[in-house]
């Protein structure tokens, strides 16, 4: 697998663009991320804000209060199409937290959605532990967020 890390360096540069020009069709490229809590590290402007959270209702009222803000400067993730791993790590919330990556429109409601749409998401992330997500992403928008860890949906485009 090809690794590519986010750093708060890079990502200040503006959008990234990352694609497999080394690689194989059919290696996964590693995007790394970070959840601390109420956010993701490597997109959001200014890094880490530090917040502190015990429950999901913390990251409620921090993002009702600053997750607009923090969305409309977060970094959009431009990819090209392929098989991209998230490795996403829980750095310090006390909680179980997941990971859900899907198409921009995806509805769970819409049973045509579940057959039809990308949505890869699980749980079990707890305090100090990294877990892979594997999915295959299309020219096309799609979000990511974790629904345990209340963050933005942050965005990503596919470009190719």
């Amino acid at each position: 697998m090809k690794k590519v890390f986010l750093s708060t360096a890079s990502l200040a540069a503006g959008a990234l663009a990352f694609g497999i020009s080394s690689a194989s069709a059919q290696e996964a490229q590693v995007i790394e991320l970070t959840q601390t809590a109420c956010q993701f590290v490597e997109v959001e402007d200014g890094g880490d804000h530090g917040y502190t959270t015990t429950q999901k209702a913390d990251c409620e009222a921090i993002n009702a209060d600053s997750g607009a803000d923090r969305l409309a400067s977060a970094k959009v993730l431009t990819l090209k199409p392929g098989k991209y791993v998230f490795r996403v790590t829980n750095k310090n919330v006390p909680y179980d937290l997941g990971f859900w990556v899907r198409e921009h429109d995806y509805d769970w409601r819409n049973p045509l959605h579940k057959l039809n749409k990308v949505s890869v998401s699980g749980g079990g992330l707890s305090q100090g532990t990294t877990k892979d997500y594997e999915v295959t992403l299309e020219a096309g928008e799609y979000i990511y967020s974790c629904p345990l860890n209340p963050t933005p949906n942050y965005k990503i485009v596919v470009e190719g």
